[in-house]
């Protein structure tokens, strides 16, 4: 019997991709997620923003987020997928638990099918 848990993963792409590298880069990882028979439950993609130190000499990266629901086991095969690509800056991964899904619920509420307001990226 396999345990699943709901997870959230945030991951910040290099500034240098144009915009349709980096919406292959988020597919990978999406279809990653799927083929470990995880399950999206939302996905956020908050653009290019500006990093709060420089990280490998840049200062601005995309960031993406993804919450899902899969087995214990793809947090190692995530880590491993980010650590492999280039184009990855950053990357957390973190299992969401019984407060942060009524937190999240609660903000899908109240922005309903909306994207959060997002900060204009500098």
């Amino acid at each position: 019997m396999t345990i699943t848990k709901s997870y959230e993963t945030i991951f910040i792409l290099t500034p240098v991709l144009s915009e349709e590298q980096a919406k292959e880069a988020v597919d990978n990882y999406r279809k990653l997620i799927k083929e470990h028979e995880g399950k999206i439950t939302n996905e956020e993609h908050w653009g290019l923003r500006k990093l709060a130190y420089p990280i490998q000499k840049k200062s601005t990266g995309f960031y993406h987020v993804l919450q899902f629901n899969a087995p214990t086991t793809i947090v190692k095969e995530l880590e491993i997928a980010y650590q492999r690509d280039e184009r990855i800056l950053r990357y957390l991964t973190v299992t969401l638990d019984k407060h942060a899904l009524a937190y999240l619920e609660k903000r899908k509420e109240r922005f309903g099918k909306k994207e959060p307001k997002k900060e204009p990226a500098i």
